[in-house]
């Protein structure tokens, strides 16, 4: 069966690698001089606010005749991409000198619009034969103006677009806008502005498979590599440290192991350095609430197969910069495909743990995760609408997702849960369970949970945080992301390093004779995602600029979900390895 889901999630892999790459083909368009060549107005939106954006047109710039809403895959519509047609005209290899798009009287109202536009530094967005355009809408004058009362807003009014093109295609599109052509929008009267447009065409060297590289460069410019590098190299320091204080700690078990098999009565005296043996009849009892155990389980293994996917999906450059929505359309479609991981873990797992209402457990597994990120989406909705905003999705999106959650999600969860239950898989532990558990001793206040969770949490997060930056950069700002590898690479040390301090704070507690370590270890491990959402709050107010209630609940409220999926990923990692570690050290004393 484990052969036939590889082979299952090849196909599926390849499948998606397709449906991703398909649009970039499409793009792949030859021209003749003078043939019209597709220019779409995407969205306008304060610079500091990436995730308040609003249509093209609901700011009153001249618009065509008619204008054409673009067909939109799902992960352009989750991205907030809105394409219409544009009111410039730029066939190809036409040269324009100052073309008007037209005349137009702006009222008190449309003057205010434009001039709350420039004050908080709207941006414009556009697409020309798939290859992005930026611009800003106009710029304040504060030049020797102390009180903002006095600023100046100027709107531009002239667009000038130098294009690139070799032999039939396009390859490169700039827009500069005229400093000299403004219109001052400071006053609430009416002001009358022509808007202009310019096009100058020249001949370039560059091929067309390469016209998107110019946008990856940015990331990987030597000043950013050695960041990048300084931040890996860190990160090793930190596991080659922790590898060898855990080989440390195993060398003093197998020591400690030897000194019992050779001199028996010695080692029943010592009992700090032994204490873990003591409770050998207790260390596999399962643990409290072991159906939520199962399924956070479930959707921690889930959610480490979908970031291992898109790792692999982004490794073979299927993310490229601008290949619109393509990253979402991989999340939504990944992510119902796997559901039947969590359901087959979470059911299996439940039914080792002598659990009996396997479709309660079910159930839950389906929303511990989903329910979480339901709630936030519908609220998070409702602010979009209210603003008006492109985040607010259409009606016909929600009915798709709904879809894809009840047709595909739903029923691959319930097949993987009835896999799971018919698996009959005994829990493994090698040293039988007493039938009355043992009492915890009276434990300082360190090694309560909470402290052992910063603990835990410390190392990992200490080891990704300077990436962490240039992530939120890209996702939370204009910066463009494209060195997955070195992400891969961080991705593994994280692994590597929540896996070693889970084990290692694990032993500790068993040292001390506490037994109860299942929760425990899961906590610990998944506590790097309250680190990474203390980040969050570092990042809002230190390192970035936005602002407003609707940017404010979308960083707050999506990121909240991003580092619950963390927890939940990173706290399955460290449950696992504790539990082989805790299988192997008890095997050895499988004599007793």
């Amino acid at each position: 069966m484990a052969g036939g889901g590889g082979g299952c999630h090849v196909v599926v892999l390849l499948l998606l690698f397709a449906a991703v790459r398909v649009r970039s083909d499409a793009s792949d368009h030859r021209y003749k001089v003078g043939d019209p060549v597709p220019l779409y107005a995407n969205k306008v939106g304060p610079f500091h606010n990436p995730s308040e954006t609003y249509r093209y047109f609901d700011l009153p710039f001249c618009s065509p005749g008619d204008v054409k809403d673009k067909k939109e895959a799902l992960g352009e519509v989750l991205n907030g991409d809105r394409l219409v047609s544009a009111p410039y005209k730029l066939d190809f290899s036409v040269d324009k000198e100052s073309e008007a798009i037209c005349k137009k009287t702006l009222s008190k109202k449309d003057a205010l619009e434009f001039q709350n536009a420039v004050a908080k530094d709207y941006y414009f967005q556009m697409y020309y034969d798939d290859l992005p355009i930026w611009g800003f809408l106009g710029k304040v004058d504060k030049e020797g103006k102390t009180d903002p009362s006095e600023y100046k807003y100027y709107l531009f009014k002239h667009l000038h677009f130098e294009i690139f093109y070799n032999k039939d295609r396009v390859i490169e599109i700039n827009a500069r806008t005229d400093p000299n052509a403004l219109v001052d929008v400071t006053d609430d009267k009416e002001v009358e502005v022509e808007f202009m447009y310019s096009a100058k065409w020249k001949e370039t060297s560059v091929t067309f498979e390469k016209r998107m590289e110019k946008y990856s460069h940015s990331s990987s410019l030597p000043r950013h590599l050695e960041i990048h590098w300084f931040s890996i190299i860190n990160s090793c320091v930190t596991v080659l440290l922790l590898t060898g204080f855990l080989a440390t700690i195993l060398m003093r078990v197998l020591k400690n192991d030897f000194v019992k098999y050779a001199h028996d009565e010695e080692a029943v005296d010592d009992q700090e350095e032994t204490g873990w043996k003591y409770i050998h009849g207790d260390v596999f009892r399962f643990p409290k609430y072991k159906s939520v155990f199962a399924a956070a389980l479930g959707s921690g293994t889930q959610l480490f197969t979908l970031v291992t996917f898109i790792f692999l999906l982004a490794l073979v450059g299927v993310f490229y910069p601008y290949n619109r929505g393509a990253l979402f359309t991989a999340l939504v479609v990944i992510y119902a495909l796997t559901s039947g991981i969590a359901g087959y873990t979470a059911a299996s797992f439940y039914c080792q743990l002598e659990g009996t209402n396997w479709v309660r457990n079910l159930l839950l597994t389906g929303g511990l995760f989903c329910g979480p990120l339901f709630l936030t989406f519908c609220f998070l909705n409702t602010v979009a609408i209210a603003y008006h905003a492109t985040a607010a999705l259409p009606f016909g999106t929600i009915v798709v997702i709904f879809l894809i959650w009840a047709l595909v999600t739903s029923p691959l969860l319930v097949l993987g849960g009835i896999a799971g239950k018919n698996s009959k898989a005994e829990f493994q532990a090698p040293v039988r369970t007493t039938k009355y558990p043992r009492e915890i001793p009276p434990l300082p206040w360190y090694r309560g949970a909470l402290p052992q969770m910063a603990m835990a949490g410390f190392l990992p997060f200490s080891a990704i945080y300077i990436e962490l930056y240039y992530i939120f950069a890209s996702v939370w700002g204009h910066r463009i992301y494209t060195i997955y590898s070195i992400l891969f690479i961080v991705f593994i040390i994280l692994l590597i390093v929540t896996a070693f301090i889970t084990v290692a704070l694990t032993y500790f507690q068993l040292a001390a004779e506490d037994h109860e370590w299942w929760w425990r270890s899961f906590l610990c491990g998944g506590s790097t995602g309250l680190f990474i959402y203390g980040y969050c709050l570092y990042y809002y107010y230190a390192r970035s600029d936005m602002s407003g209630f609707m940017q404010t609940s979308f960083f707050f409220g999506y990121m909240a979900c991003v580092c619950y999926a963390f927890f939940l990923m990173l706290g399955a990692v460290g449950f696992r390895a504790s539990l082989f570690f805790v299988r192997h050290i008890y095997r050895s004393i499988k004599c007793e």
